[in-house]
């Protein structure tokens, strides 16, 4: 069953302020349970759409939201009072995005395939990527292992497009 976070847990947050909105990516991170699948599936047309525009345009996309990215992080953990919390979905969105860059011509299977891919290296977290969660601290930590997971995820999909 679908829920949203308890009243409480919301009350800790300033709802106007947009690192909020951002760290959970329009609020997809307080959606229970695994609120890092719902950020990723609330990434997709946002990556669908700046690939529609133009592969650059995905590209300026991760490279703007990054920084961004971190900022909102450090926010919401300082307002949260918790490490990493899950209800941080931005990184998952980075993470996507850099999945979704090989899709050639927006090929369903391969957009479907990048989704599944991220997914799969993000819950997993084989080694490097389980390294970077563990050891790295802050938003640096948030954010690193998602971005690797889409990298991975990007090169695995490139794999399969030559099979």
């Amino acid at each position: 069953m679908i829920k949203i976070q308890d009243k409480d847990v919301l009350q800790k947050f300033d709802l106007k302020d947009p690192a909020i909105w951002i760290a959970t990516w329009l609020g997809s991170g307080f959606i229970k349970p695994a609120p890092g699948t719902w950020g990723t599936v609330a990434a997709l047309p946002f990556g669908l759409a700046l690939m529609m525009i133009s592969p650059f345009a995905l590209v300026a996309g991760i490279v703007l939201l990054t920084p961004i990215g971190f900022w909102a992080s450090d926010k919401f953990t300082e307002s949260a009072g918790e490490k990493d919390s899950s209800m941080i979905v931005v990184d998952e969105v980075i993470g996507l995005w850099i999945a979704l860059l090989p899709v050639a011509a927006f090929s369903l299977w391969q957009i479907a395939a990048a989704f599944l891919l991220f997914r799969f290296f993000d819950v997993l977290k084989p080694w490097p990527i389980s390294y970077l969660d563990k050891n790295v601290g802050g938003s640096a930590g948030v954010l690193a292992d998602d971005i690797l997971a889409g990298i991975f995820a990007a090169i695995c999909l490139i794999g399969l497009q030559y099979v």
